[in-house]
């Protein structure tokens, strides 16, 4: 088998666990609170990237510090609504509304960057406004909890956006580190304000969910990522992750976590469908720093 199919499968594998993630997590921070969850998370993600490459904390110096923690804070804020979103609402609408945030990237590039935007992005934009609609508005109402994942995806893109500002000429793995770090900082900054202070997981099945997240969904995500896009074109990679949002919703449904109905199943579609047509390779495509979203 060729690497380029070696890669595509691990890339997969990692959209696999990253749906997987919010399956646990869903459950995790019923039991244990959210910013308690992504401290350790991140914390332990942070710790992983270092033992396996020591000499990365020899790249730190001051553009590299203020930038990731830039970079950081805006990743600490779209995790930290996300997993408010994620409370709220249920792991496979959370995915496909979080999935908003590839849709949202190329409009911010329009605004920051004044480029032309080309008829699949407004076809895209169309679409996610269509998908979310009928994802979110119940009735005559929208849920709260949609709300904070929405208010995630724009962070998520903002993000996105700061990187290709600011990654440019860095190290690609010491600015990964750093902004790791920034967000288990800004966690354990909300879990120590919270009343009685950081609470570790419960059980098994609590630090089971920090651990995967951790170096699975995190960490090994990143590897994997930086691998495969030495193999493949980044707009493929970008499409096979793409896939995250189907795994997310397919395990919540397979552990019976959740049952979809018929309105979030189309929206669902909708979405993906926003998101294949912004992301589908062209002429203009360029290379994407590996992605820390999940």
């Amino acid at each position: 088998m060729k690497k380029t199919s070696w890669a595509a499968i691990a890339l997969v594998a990692v959209a696999v666990s990253w749906g997987g993630a919010f399956v646990l997590m869903k459950d995790a921070i019923q039991a244990q609170p959210f910013y308690d969850f992504l401290a350790i998370r991140f914390t332990i993600a942070t710790a992983v990237m270092i033992l396996v490459k020591p000499s990365v904390l020899k790249a730190f110096d001051g553009p590299m510090i203020k930038h990731g923690i830039y970079l950081g804070v805006l990743l600490a804020l779209g995790y930290i609504t996300q997993t408010i979103g994620l409370e709220l609402s249920t792991a496979a609408i959370t995915g496909f509304i979080t999935g908003l945030y590839v849709v949202l990237t190329p409009i911010f590039g329009w605004l920051i960057f004044r480029k032309k935007a080309g008829k699949r992005l407004i076809i895209g934009v169309l679409l996610a406004t269509i998908a979310l609609a009928l994802i979110s508005i119940n009735g005559v109402s929208f849920e709260v909890g949609q709300l904070w994942v929405v208010l995630c995806a724009f962070l998520f893109a903002a993000h996105i956006v700061g990187l290709s500002i600011w990654s440019p000429g860095k190290d690609v793995y010491a600015l990964t580190v750093m902004q790791l770090a920034v967000v288990g900082a800004v966690s354990w900054i909300g879990a120590f304000a919270n009343d009685g202070g950081y609470q570790a997981p419960a059980d098994f099945s609590g630090w089971f969910a920090v651990l995967f997240c951790a170096v699975f969904a995190t960490a090994v995500a990143f590897l994997v990522q930086t691998w495969a896009q030495s193999l493949m074109d980044a707009s493929r990679v970008a499409i096979l992750l793409t896939s995250e949002v189907v795994w997310a919703a397919l395990i919540a449904v397979l552990v019976g976590q959740e049952v979809l109905g018929f309105k979030t199943i189309v929206g669902g579609a909708i979405m993906i469908a926003a998101m294949l047509i912004v992301e589908w390779p062209s002429k203009e495509a360029l290379p994407v720093q590996p992605r820390l979203l999940d």
